[in-house]
């Protein structure tokens, strides 16, 4: 059995956040095994007895949240500089701590997931698996079917070539229009930056899809939990 590193365990068991975690084990609320241990970084079996302040640590039940993140939050729990959260969406949320999957940047909007379980979340951000994310893109000016094709067959990002992926018009008006894209990476602002390069810029950008699971009606700044045949889906 793999070893992990005890915040992340604890945090992986949906109890705390690992900033949380390292916290307590920092100031000795945390026992393994029977033992005080003070060091967020060491090492232990998945399997061994956690207690936090006397508390035994048992695993929680998983859940699966999919919102439809409005525009002008960021996604993290606590944000150094007080602007608006995710997390505000989620208010009436009972259940045990969750985390989101993966980012959308503060001027995005659309699909977003959270979880507690941990191996499904890294399942569906690993850039391993090219689990497919499919956005709506509104653009000024309108990119040329040329621009299209080379952003499809990829193009220099840092000093790497972006994946193969699918930049199609899907309508237009007389100043901007919409695209469709669909990747199967998921670098740092990645469509913002590859529009850049051919002095484009982005004034909506919607995500609708994360492998098979769909935005659809869901409004916004409103959530559900997911069915079992949705979470097994992607």
């Amino acid at each position: 059995m793999a070893k992990i590193e005890l915040e992340r365990l604890i945090s992986k068991r949906g109890l705390l956040s690992r900033k949380e975690a390292a916290l307590a084990i920092l100031e000795g609320k945390v026992k393994v095994n029977g033992q005080v241990c003070k060091v967020p970084l060491t090492y232990f079996d998945s399997r061994c007895i956690i207690e936090i302040a006397g508390a035994r640590a048992v695993a929680q039940k998983m859940h699966y949240l999919i919102l439809n993140k409005p525009r002008g939050l960021i996604v993290t729990r606590n944000d150094e500089k007080n602007r608006a959260t995710v997390y505000e969406c989620l208010k009436e949320w009972k259940g045990p701590l969750i985390q989101a999957v993966g980012r959308l940047d503060q001027a995005s909007e659309g699909l977003l997931l959270f979880t507690n379980d941990h191996v499904w979340a890294e399942k569906l951000m690993n850039p391993k698996t090219h689990v497919k994310k499919i956005y709506h893109v509104q653009t000024n000016p309108i990119p040329s079917a040329e621009m299209l094709e080379q952003f499809s067959a990829g193009i220099l990002l840092d000093g790497e070539k972006t994946l193969p992926a699918k930049f199609q018009l899907i309508r237009s008006g007389d100043k901007n229009g919409w695209i469709e894209v669909e990747l199967y990476e998921g670098k740092n602002r990645q469509i913002r930056r590859m529009l850049e390069t051919q002095k484009i810029d982005v004034l909506r950008l919607i995500r609708v899809q994360i492998g098979n699971l769909k935005l659809n009606d869901i409004p916004k700044g409103e959530w559900r939990e997911l069915t079992e045949s949705e979470k097994k889906s992607v």
